[in-house]
């Protein structure tokens, strides 16, 4: 997939899928700002792609804060010249019913999926507008499973979803706006999932990938496959949709 040149901008672009994506991006000619609030492992990720011949750097935010936001997209036009797109990739999870639910669980949960990423694209559409640009938004098959103790969690993914409808309608003619649902992948995220469980995490990673029908667990670099290809002009007709990476789970039957 050829990006050579675009500017794009990964928000939790220092781990997990958004490591995945950053790298894969950078490694298709894209120059990749990667936005977190980890310091140490952006700033290493940044010089891994460096190293390997591409071209990034590590941008600190804190995307439940406007200021930040608006900062860190200024910031990313002034140093490239322009922004081709953005991944809104930044997540958080937080196990627990509506019963458990406090100001918290929210203010984590909602306060980075779900503003993080209206924050994220109300500052960065002005800049995308003008050169017809790409938003790729990270949701998730929890926007239509029901899982246990997601309760927060589900409602955000629902969320993006919406606005990844909205913000397509909204902005006709100016940008794009996809999104991007994952299924099972082997991330930091997913194995603060099995916390608690009375079996290794390998034991469990092991008999979920015997339920998917592709019979593995999907990667980081399978979702960045897909965001490169988004981005890229050969996706210039897919427009407020959602794309589900999942192995096939969703099709399955009850039983």
């Amino acid at each position: 997939m050829d990006l050579q040149g675009k500017v794009v901008l990964v928000t939790g672009g220092s781990s997990g899928i958004g490591a995945g994506v950053s790298r894969h991006l950078a490694a298709c000619g894209a120059v990749v700002a990667i936005a977190s609030n980890q310091d140490e492992q952006g700033r290493a990720l940044a010089a891994e792609i460096v190293a390997a011949g591409g071209q990034a750097w590590f941008a600190p935010v804190d995307i439940t804060s406007e200021a930040s936001v608006e900062a860190l997209v200024d910031g990313v036009v002034s140093r490239a010249g322009r922004l081709d797109a953005v991944h809104c990739n930044a997540g958080a999870w937080q196990a627990g019913k509506v019963t458990d639910f406090d100001q918290g669980i929210w203010d984590k949960v909602m306060g980075v999926n779900v503003r993080g990423t209206l924050l994220t694209c109300k500052h960065a559409l002005p800049h995308l507008a003008a050169v017809h640009g790409t938003i790729v938004i990270t949701t998730s098959v929890a926007a239509q499973v029901g899982f246990p103790q997601h309760a927060v969690y589900c409602a955000s993914k629902a969320a993006l979803e919406a606005l990844v409808r909205c913000l397509a309608v909204d902005h006709a003619g100016e940008v794009r706006c996809v999104g991007v649902s994952p299924g099972t992948i082997d991330t930091p995220m997913l194995a603060a999932t099995c916390a608690g469980w009375d079996k290794p995490v390998a034991e469990l990673y092991a008999a979920v990938a015997q339920k998917i029908p592709v019979r593995r667990l999907g990667q980081p670099q399978d979702v960045a496959n897909a965001v490169a290809f988004l981005i890229s002009d050969a996706a210039s007709y897919i427009n407020g949709t959602v794309l589900v990476l999942d192995g096939g789970t969703l099709p399955l039957p009850p039983w």
